[in-house]
């Protein structure tokens, strides 16, 4: 390596940070995926980076104990107790140890993803992770140091061999950690739109979908999905779709709505929308939608009336507080 030995001892490349990107969109289905940069290329058989490996195995108590002081006094892993925080290090050092000697990281992949599940839902932030990974590193190549500090070109060399491997593994921990995450949000994402779209039974063989907030082709496809096992598993007749939450959809989400209502006729149930506001009525007729093919009632209270009317019910005044419902035979 050329230059003052002695610069490069102040600034080693080891402290360097590793580096996250996106891939190309057109190059994958996954563009949103955050993707490994790749790093150059590691000589797991350099005997210096097998002399590295005896070393760290050599001292790993110690160095687990001074790594995972450091996260301590920079309180990252908050949410988890000392003592969770040294059982994970020592799993962490091992399958770090493990991927400088062998080269594989399927073992560390593995072992970050199991870990993301167990710390994300406590709260553990991704910067924490990268942080722990980074001190990691720092660590080391302190140990690094001080076993070499009498020898700066050799310390060099090792570190040479070192940097490609260690930002390898900060690049698949980080990584693992982050897809983890999308995968966790995606899943809330998923159950909140379950939880925002009901379909409720109000009656035998009578169901209500109120619909709330705004409606993209995927939501719309998904009430779809929902409506129709709704009415399958309940062996619905009449469907009231109350849209009095919606403020305002597309052509492609009315011309969706549409063949909801044609899908749930198949099925065997007649759908009554309620609730259209002015706005989306007048969208409805400049877009050109077969108004003929939905049965529209100004609002929900009207169009369970009209339900209950079209499976045979009647409301029966017993005195001026309540009322009963019976069944025409």
């Amino acid at each position: 390596m050329k230059g003052n030995p002695e610069l490069n001892v102040n600034r080693p490349k080891a402290h360097r940070k590793a580096e996250i990107t996106r891939q190309d969109p057109s190059a994958s289905d996954n563009s949103n995926m955050p993707q490994v940069k790749l790093q150059p290329t590691v000589n797991y058989s350099d005997p210096l980076l097998r002399e590295l490996v005896s070393h760290l195995r050599e001292n790993r108590t110690q160095l687990r104990e001074v790594w995972a002081r450091n996260i301590l006094d920079a309180k990252l892993l908050s949410a988890m107790s000392k003592e969770e925080i040294f059982s994970e290090v020592t799993s962490v050092y091992d399958n770090y140890v493990e991927v400088l000697e062998t080269g594989s990281v399927d073992a560390l992949q593995a072992y970050a993803r199991n870990l993301s599940e167990r710390i994300i839902p406590r709260g553990v932030e991704t910067d924490e992770v990268i942080g722990i990974v980074l001190l990691l590193r720092d660590v080391l190549a302190r140990s690094l140091f001080k076993k070499y500090q009498h020898d700066f070109n050799l310390l060099n060399r090792v570190l040479d061999a070192y940097e490609p491997a260690a930002n390898r593994i900060a690049n698949t921990v980080a990584v693992s950690f982050v897809q983890e995450n999308v995968r966790i949000i995606r899943q809330q994402q998923e159950a909140i739109r379950e939880l925002s779209t009901p379909v409720l039974q109000v009656r035998e063989r009578l169901l209500i979908l109120p619909i709330i907030g705004v409606i993209d082709s995927q939501r719309a496809k998904q009430l779809t999905e929902q409506l129709l096992r709704g009415i399958r598993n309940n062996r619905a007749k009449v469907v009231v779709v109350d849209i009095t939450g919606v403020p305002t959809i597309d052509s492609t989400v009315a011309n969706h709505l549409v063949q909801t209502v044609e899908a749930s006729r198949l099925m065997g149930a007649g759908v009554i929308i309620t609730g259209l506001s002015s706005e989306i009525a007048q969208t409805l007729v400049t877009i050109g939608v077969d108004l003929s093919k939905m049965n529209a009632v100004g609002d929900l209270q009207g169009g369970i009336e009209l339900a209950e009317k079209m499976l045979g019910y009647k409301v029966k005044s017993v005195d001026s507080t309540a009322a009963e419902v019976e069944i025409d035979t």
